[in-house]
Order: structure tokens, then C-alpha cells, then sequence
């Protein structure tokens, strides 16, 4: 008994082939993604929050640059740094927010935020990436919409057993004490 001999695909039906095999195990689709009473944003450390703030808000996020401090600068203000030819203000997110400074660790994060004016880096303790929550997993904010964070955190989300904030960045952006770096 001879084996069956293997057909000859054209690189053109090879790719084609792939594609179709990948597109079947994909986990969600398209309509799924963005279905009524989901919410999805980038999830991460602040202290002991755990926070997520919509991909709109996030520009970038980027290992933390070399920062040059500015004098007279508020404290939670770190200094500026050269992102790809823009000087951007550096900002410690848990410092503004809780007044204590963030302990800078090799592999620290920063999320690039726009803002009238220019964007501006700030500081996370741990980036947890992408973040999807659905209408049956909100939660009241106590606990955490606490101190200044209550300024900034729309809604909560239970995961698992972690609560999540959702943290409004660019109402942060807008805030004049924010905005008002200067010692």
C-alpha cells in the first residue's frame, strides 16, 4: 500500500489556509469586543489600588526614562525627560495622589497621558495590561474612592478577588492643582 501523496498548495492558499484556522479560534469576535455593558482599559499598581483607565486616555506606555529634575518643581513632580524628541513632565502619581513617594524600581512604567498643552508621563507601581469588566461586576467605589483618589475614580469593578477603579485620566489632565506644577 503506497501512501497518499500530499497536495501541493500555492503559498497564495498556504497563507489563506492559515488565516482561516487562526480565525477560528479566535476568542472573541469583533461584535463581542465591544458589546453593550463592557467596559476594557488598561489595568494597573498605584500603592495598594488597582486601578484601569480606558485605552482613550493612555497614549503610550513606556519604561520610565531618564528624568531630568526641574528646581522649584512641586515634589511629585520628577522633572522632564526627552521622549523621542518631545520633553515631557514627569509626574509620581502615588505622590500626588497619597503624598507618599513612589520607591523607583528598575522596569518601572509610566503611562503617557494627553493633555491640553502637551502630554505629560505618569508614574505606576505595576502594569497588569489590558483589563475587560462587564456590567455584573460593578461595584460601589468604597474603599476605594478614598482621600484624592475620590476625585478620580468614576466606578469600581470587582475581578476576581481584587476590587479595580476605573481612574479618569484625563479628568485628572484637567485638574488645576495637577496642572500647576510650580513649587
Amino acid at each position: 500500500m503506497t501512501a497518499p501523496t500530499p497536495l501541493r498548495l500555492s503559498p497564495y492558499e498556504v497563507i489563506a489556509d492559515y488565516e482561516r484556522r487562526s480565525l477560528s479560534h479566535v476568542a472573541g469576535l469583533p461584535e463581542q469586543l465591544d458589546a453593550p455593558g463592557l467596559w476594557r482599559g488598561v489595568g494597573y499598581r498605584i500603592g495598594k489600588h488597582r486601578l484601569a483607565s480606558g485605552f482613550d486616555e493612555v497614549v503610550e506606555i513606556l519604561p520610565l526614562p531618564p528624568v531630568t529634575p526641574v528646581p522649584g518643581a512641586q515634589p511629585w513632580m520628577l522633572g522632564v525627560a526627552n521622549i523621542r524628541g518631545n520633553l515631557l513632565p514627569i509626574v509620581d502619581l502615588k505622590q500626588f495622589l497619597e503624598g507618599e513617594r513612589t520607591v523607583l524600581h528598575e522596569g518601572q512604567r509610566v503611562l503617557i497621558v494627553r493633555q491640553a498643552g502637551g502630554d505629560v508621563a505618569v508614574t505606576i507601581d505595576e502594569l497588569y495590561g489590558q483589563r475587560s469588566f462587564v456590567d455584573e461586576q460593578q461595584i460601589a467605589t468604597d474603599g476605594l474612592a478614598e482621600g484624592r483618589y475620590s476625585h478620580f475614580i468614576e466606578r469600581a469593578y470587582r475581578l476576581g478577588d481584587h476590587p479595580w477603579g476605573v481612574f479618569s485620566l484625563s479628568l485628572l489632565a484637567r485638574t488645576p492643582e495637577f496642572r500647576q506644577a510650580a513649587a
